[in-house]
């Protein structure tokens, strides 16, 4: 194909994946892959459609897009992921330079998608079934740095949290093929991976549909034995399954990142079974305490929500108070979005948003105190730090420890010696002894 094609990715590292398919099926059919949007023939836009800020940025970015087919070369606009799964007919009608919608059960289908395009006058929809199984032999070009990709080890979702609304958009939970992800991550690896997150909407269900038995853990020690693989991250666990099983895998398995990434939402009894959240405030403090308990310097990332239908000043005052208890390493969070379809929508007492910004707000200025102090305890550590970038036109260098998370998480700042002729190329990993601390990076030497 003489066709020029470009991708814009929004939204989460699940669709990430999904566009690093699309991409793989384009080169396979020799579509020529451009970073330009001005300079392509068929944009293709993978949208998000999880709550309203995204929406907006969706429907921006495609309007955006949409200009290139007066201003540049591009012939076909094809629109992508959630919002096309979520709005199909409202895109069709309202944004009529869209030549093509496909759903996340379909974005295996983008080349048969475009062919149709090329032979039809009218706009090509392309809606399969959200729970069909997804192919394992699908081909992907990863968009990450090359010591990095995602692993995602499951699709959809079964937790029907009443705020969500991604069990319509990607449909019921489905995991992957035990020993298919082992391939995938074998040949990853072997292409100069050495960090692995592994991802899904929840990890932490993966196997019990397919196996009847969870096995996160069995996971986690079979990826643990792949030779040249450095990092493995857990990203996206339900604190309600993690168990003593999965605990002591991340434990023993020395490639397992102390690092673990799971939304409590929030602490109030009251308010978790308005959100049907499967778990309580007592559980989670417990989870909380036998994790560092367990290993001690892990890394605990979470999210919660503010501002739920019917939360009152006393069970906000509950999570302020927990927030102080708990000291998570990072935190992040969101007023709550009333999207269309959920049932936390139909609820009563909705909350004003000026209350929900205020209410985050209290949060997050506690939670900069806390982080400030914790990265200030780790001055005078040496810390494995994986180096990302150079900062242009000095010796310093962006990098990672084991217990931040690529893009929402902190920096580790290196510095090499004052005239050095050492080079930290991006991908290898290094001692770097910390001398000083922000709200949120570290600074340190290399140790060379």
């Amino acid at each position: 194909m003489d066709y020029r094609v470009y991708v814009e990715t929004l939204g989460c590292a699940k669709n990430q994946v999904d566009s690093e398919i699309m991409i793989g099926l384009l080169d396979q059919q020799r579509y020529l892959l451009t970073g330009h949007a001005d300079e392509a023939q068929v944009i293709v836009v993978n949208t998000c459609g999880f709550i309203e800020s995204a929406k907006a940025e969706s429907v921006d970015t495609i309007l955006e897009m949409a200009q290139y087919k007066v201003k540049g070369n591009c012939k076909m606009l094809v629109v992508t992921g959630c919002l096309a799964q979520r709005y199909a007919e409202e895109l069709r009608l309202e944004i009529p330079e869209i030549d093509a919608l496909v759903g996340t059960g379909s974005f295996d289908t983008l080349i048969p998608v475009i062919d149709r395009v090329l032979k039809s006058q009218g706009t090509v929809v392309e809606m399969a079934s959200i729970d069909k199984e997804f192919s394992e032999t699908l081909p992907r070009i990863t968009l990450t740095p090359k010591h990095q990709a995602y692993l995602k080890i499951a699709e959809g979702c079964d937790n029907l949290c009443t705020y969500c609304i991604i069990p319509k958009l990607r449909g019921r939970y489905r995991s992957r093929g035990f020993e298919d992800i082992l391939t995938e991550a074998r040949a990853l690896v072997a292409d100069g991976v050495t960090e692995l997150i592994v991802i899904a909407q929840d990890i932490t269900r993966y196997g019990i549909d397919r196996y009847l038995r969870y096995r996160l853990a069995d996971l986690l020690r079979a990826l643990n034995e792949i030779e040249g693989l450095h990092w493995i991250r857990l990203q996206y666990c339900y604190p309600d399954i993690i168990n003593d099983e999965l605990i002591d895998a991340i434990a023993s398995c020395d490639k397992v990142a102390h690092y673990i990434d799971m939304p409590v939402q929030h602490i109030d009894d009251t308010i978790l079974k308005r959100m049907n959240r499967r778990t309580s405030g007592e559980a989670i403090r417990s989870l909380i305490e036998k994790l560092r308990a367990r290993i001690p310097d892990i890394s605990i990332r979470t999210t919660m929500i503010v501002g739920f239908p019917g939360e009152t000043e006393a069970e906000f005052e509950s999570l302020l108070k927990f927030v102080k208890w708990a000291r998570f390493d990072k935190l992040g969070v969101f007023p709550y979005s009333q999207e269309e379809d959920t049932a936390a929508a139909l609820l009563p007492d909705q909350i004003e948003d000026e209350v929900k910004l205020e209410r985050r707000d209290r949060i997050m200025e506690i939670q900069m105190g806390i982080s400030a102090e914790l990265m200030a305890g780790k001055v005078g550590q040496t810390l494995e730090v994986l180096i990302e970038e150079q900062v242009e036109g000095e010796d310093v260098y962006v990098g990672r420890t084991q217990y931040d998370a690529p893009e929402i998480d902190g920096v580790v700042y290196v510095n090499t010696a004052p005239g050095s002729e050492a080079r930290l190329e991006p991908g290898i990993y290094v001692q770097v002894h910390i001398v000083d601390a922000m709200e949120y990076d570290l600074i340190g030497d290399a140790v060379l």
